[in-house]
């Protein structure tokens, strides 16, 4: 790993290994099954896959900074937020990423990149104007903490594969069962899609839950490195107030991007039932809250 100041989690190392394993391994037997079963298809079927991949894993973060509106912004044009990117890789005594703006009012910020040589850090033009110095210190600091503790790449990765299940049995279906003449086809026709759905809505799930994770081992990251919680608490409570006031055809655009932002665009409202928390890709609010006046008291404590 890299060097830096920003506090290691081994939890969050062990739940990015044991997450990645269970797809890998789900998608294993998954692409092993079919292979068995369209004996004709696996040569596409593995070409197609290998490509995915490939191209995901490159070009997810250039097509995810593009979609959000980021844009490449010079410390002339932006000296505000340079300056703060700059304290922060100072703190954390790591390489300073590439610096951009969205041109949106949701007030939010994301970091994007599955290394430090093409990491983008971006904050919305409505995150700069809602918050102060301090405040986007802590934002800043968290979203660099996603890119010190390297899950933006895991994350990027196991979304990937939960893409992979749908894509392989639309190729099974028009490829390999079109040509079938056997009895079995039927069957397989239908099987093949139930156990694709199963895979998807497990990889999903798992993801979900080492995303919640993810973000509140990026808020003790920050809190710790920047020495002052009460900062990024007073950020979130501010972002997340301010999310509500935002026209809700604006944030069902910003809603697909919701595993990259520091705060979610749309979440349950009044903590939502256990199912919507399930599915969530944040921790609540009140959790990451609770979370901060902890390591308050800790800091006062030394």
């Amino acid at each position: 790993m890299d060097r830096n100041r920003f506090a290691p989690d081994r939890g969050l190392t062990t739940r990015m290994v044991v997450t990645m394993f269970l797809i890998g391994l789900l998608y294993v037997v998954f692409v092993g099954a079919l292979l068995a079963l369209l004996r004709g298809s696996w040569p596409l079927i593995l070409v197609i896959a290998g490509i995915l991949f490939i191209a995901q894993f490159w070009f997810s973060d250039r097509i995810a900074a593009f979609s959000m509106g980021a844009k490449e912004v010079t410390p002339e044009q932006a000296p505000e937020l340079h300056g703060v990117v700059d304290r922060i890789c100072a703190l954390a005594d790591m390489p300073k990423p590439k610096v951009a703006i969205a041109d949106s009012d949701v007030p939010n910020a994301f970091a994007t990149g599955r290394n430090k040589k093409n990491t983008t850090v971006c904050a919305t033009t409505g995150l700069l104007r809602r918050l102060e110095p301090d405040e986007l210190e802590g934002v800043i600091a968290h979203e660099l903490s996603h890119v010190a503790h390297k899950d933006v790449a895991v994350m990027t990765i196991a979304s990937f594969l939960g893409i992979l299940a749908g894509v392989i049995t639309r190729i099974g279906l028009y490829g390999g069962f079109r040509r079938a003449r056997d009895p079995g086809t039927a069957v397989l026709a239908v099987a093949i899609p139930l156990v694709s759905a199963v895979v998807y809505a497990i990889s999903f799930l798992l993801t979900r839950m080492l995303s919640r994770y993810r973000e509140l081992s990026a808020d003790r990251s920050a809190a710790l490195l920047t020495g002052r919680p009460s900062s990024l608490a007073s950020a979130l409570t501010k972002v997340t107030g301010q999310i509500g006031a935002i026209p809700t055809k604006d944030l069902r655009k910003a809603e697909p991007f919701n595993a990259f932002y520091f705060a979610p665009a749309l979440s349950a409202k009044g903590g939502g039932s256990a199912f919507s928390k399930l599915l969530s890709t944040h921790p609540s609010l009140e959790q990451r809250l609770e979370q901060l006046s902890r390591i308050t008291l800790e800091l006062d404590r030394h």
